[in-house]
């Protein structure tokens, strides 16, 4: 049974007949209604904690889906299932390969940043000075891009990117 027709809670099951109203009605061809419904159960069983069952369905989704704008939001939920699951070498290809398709990824610049700052705080700790400076660099680099899409959001990099002098975030 597809996850959809179980979902027991009321938001669950009131998106999922929203989105099944919004997916009959758009002029799509059956492959991208199949990903997308490949997609729709994807995002419900991350939700509910059960990666390998999302993975497994964002998987047959990327092997149904054509357009690269959604491609690039199926991989990146799944970068962010890696990331939950500390496999950090991984979600950072996986979100690489979203911004390749989708370059105004904001949120995917910034989780790739936290990534490489996390990893320039361990080199910090185990005195590597030299490639805890290449890590803080790269996350800096994200992050400034990230916030240049959008001004509003991350003053927590933000704040960062200024008290450690590493962007100037005034000039494009």
């Amino acid at each position: 049974m597809p996850r959809t027709q179980r979902n027991d809670n009321f938001v669950d099951k009131t998106f999922t007949v929203i989105a099944d109203i919004i997916l009959k009605l758009l002029p799509t061809n059956p492959k991208a209604k199949e990903a997308f419904a490949y997609y729709r159960d994807g995002m419900s069983a991350q939700a509910d904690g059960e990666y390998a069952e999302a993975l497994d369905n964002y998987k047959e989704a990327l092997e149904l889906e054509e357009d690269p704008y959604d491609r690039s939001f199926v991989l990146y939920n799944m970068a962010l299932i890696y990331t939950s699951n500390a496999e950090y070498d991984r979600a950072l290809k996986t979100y690489d390969e979203a911004l390749d398709l989708n370059p105004q990824m904001p949120q995917a610049l910034n989780n790739s940043a936290v990534i490489f700052h996390q990893r320039g705080e361990e080199a910090t700790q185990a005195g590597k000075t030299d490639e805890a400076e290449e890590m803080y660099d790269r996350a800096a680099d994200l992050w400034v891009k990230a916030v240049r899409l959008v001004p509003n959001n991350y003053p927590e990099a933000q704040n960062w990117l200024k008290t450690t002098g590493r962007a100037t975030l005034d000039s494009k």
